[in-house]
């Protein structure tokens, strides 16, 4: 079985002018023969910006590009006909497809209702600092342009606990709203603010049954109109981990299908919490190993001060490998993004290596570092930035590694603070690979791969080291990588 590889087929800055779906269908192939396995597509459903919106500030569920809703029919990306064509593109080359929920909030209300109200510390959520007085929110949503089809269903202040906009006033906060399912937050399994309910918008009250409902019924439809085989969720660190049990069982009853979820929750440098979520949840979710991309954010900007034998503590790759989903840079951490923390250029090569060639966690690679990408934005300085983030070009060679060599044992030489590395014995269909990389000078390192390799020679498949190494009789060699670089060794002349 081929190693599964995912890519987030997307980025913040990705072309707004509607040729996206039609861009995901043409690159089809290309993906499969790079090794891609499953593909993340970015939200597809009419957001609150229209057709320039990346999809997150989520209006309509039920529009796909369909109906001429936010001064738009199409989306960002396309239309929903081009949606479902670039969906059977990918299957059709055996690539899966994950596609992006965002149930958290909804924006961009048709109308606004009057609503009793308190105000909350930012900071704390759980202190009250007004007294319950009305406000007005757009807390009503009818989608008019839609008329009904698909779902009557309609959205007023009953469905929301929580909005940062009183229209009455103008005023810009945050609001708790006094509903009958609660005059406080939902429960979280942890107290990051006191409590992080809510995020932004119309903050959903998934206490109230008949939203459950509708969501319920809303990914049935999803799943019934696009077919897709697994799902991104957005922001699950806001949302009662109780909801998704109940909306991942519906979903995977309704369709018959083990249908894979990963859930984003931002918790850098806290794998408690990471794991308290994945309790949570009772095995129901993967989750964005972001403890990893902390440890590879900061190495890169360390430079050859970083222990690189410690970069894989306290992660979720090495505590829980099996629900963890590992990255190196998506669409938030890319500069000039809200959760801005890059990857430096010169690591993320060693960065890949550590993600696509061991056997823990199942590796998603970032759209721009395999092509590139050019944009320009306002960064948090207020001044406009030109940023571009080049192809990194030893990638696809790391792909061709793990889906050609990165199989059987692994064998760990985390035991130097700058050169690290680690051999994979091959199994009954593939030859396996060494590994070595390092932050500080050109490294040396004897690991063993395996007697089933005595007297065999090997190359660097990413012909960065002109060497030609002998596999000794029990299975040792020297192995080589150059300063602040990763080098991938396999039998030469297979």
């Amino acid at each position: 079985m081929q190693n599964g590889t995912a890519i987030q087929l997307f980025h913040w800055y990705t072309t707004d002018d509607g040729t996206y779906w039609k861009q995901v269908a043409e690159m089809a192939p290309q993906l499969a023969e790079l090794g891609i396995t499953a593909a993340w597509l970015p939200p597809a459903f009419k957001a609150a910006a229209g057709g320039v919106s990346t999809g997150y500030d989520v209006y309509d569920l039920y529009d796909l590009g369909e109906f001429d809703q936010k001064n738009t029919v199409r989306t960002k990306y396309g239309t929903v006909e081009e949606y479902i064509n670039a969906v059977k593109a990918l299957q059709q080359a055996a690539v899966q497809v994950i596609v992006d929920i965002v149930l958290n909030h909804k924006g961009g209300g048709d109308e606004t209702e009057k609503v009793m109200a308190v105000k909350v510390n930012p900071h704390n959520r759980n202190e009250i600092i007004s007294e319950p007085y009305e406000i007005e929110a757009f807390t009503k949503f009818y989608f008019p342009g839609r008329q009904g089809k698909y779902s009557e269903f309609i959205w007023d202040h009953q469905c929301f606990s929580g909005v940062d906009y009183d229209h009455l006033t103008g005023e810009t906060d945050i609001f708790n709203l006094l509903n009958e399912w609660g005059h406080d937050w939902e429960e979280l399994p942890d107290d990051e603010m006191g409590n992080y309910d809510y995020l932004m918008y119309n903050d959903i009250e998934f206490r109230n049954p008949a939203v459950r409902e509708e969501l319920c019924n809303w990914g049935k439809w999803y799943y019934d109109k696009i077919g897709f085989d697994g799902v991104r969720l957005d922001a699950v660190k806001h949302i009662s981990p109780k909801f998704y049990n109940e909306w991942l069982g519906c979903l995977r009853a309704a369709t018959g299908k083990e249908i894979f979820a990963v859930g984003e929750y931002w918790a850098p440098g806290d794998i408690d919490r990471l794991h308290r979520y994945l309790d949570s949840t009772e095995g129901n979710m993967s989750l964005f190993d972001t403890a990893l991309h902390l440890n590879l954010h900061q190495a890169s900007a360390a430079g050859n001060t970083y222990d690189m034998s410690t970069i894989l503590n306290n992660t979720l790759v090495s505590t829980a490998p099996t629900k963890a989903v590992t990255i190196v840079e998506n669409h938030d951490t890319q500069p000039l993004q809200s959760l801005e923390a890059p990857v430096e250029p010169w690591f993320k090569p060693l960065a890949y290596a550590l993600i696509l060639l061991r056997q823990d966690g199942y590796p998603c690679i970032f759209y721009p570092d395999l092509f590139g990408t050019h944009y320009t934005d306002i960064g948090r300085d207020g001044n406009e930035h030109e940023i571009w983030m080049p192809e990194i070009t030893e990638l696809k060679g790391l792909l061709l590694a793990r889906s050609n060599y990165a199989y059987g044992l692994q064998r760990d030489y985390f035991d130097h603070p700058n050169c690290i590395g680690w051999t994979r014995e091959g199994d009954g269909e593939h030859n396996g690979c060494a590994v070595l990389l390092s932050n500080g000078d050109a490294g040396i390192k004897k690991m063993e791969i395996g007697e089933r390799y005595a007297n065999k020679t090997f190359i660097d498949l990413l012909q960065k080291r002109q060497e030609i190494v002998t596999i000794d009789e029990s299975g040792f060699a020297e192995f080589y990588c150059d300063p602040g670089s990763v080098s991938v060794w396999v039998q030469q002349d297979q």
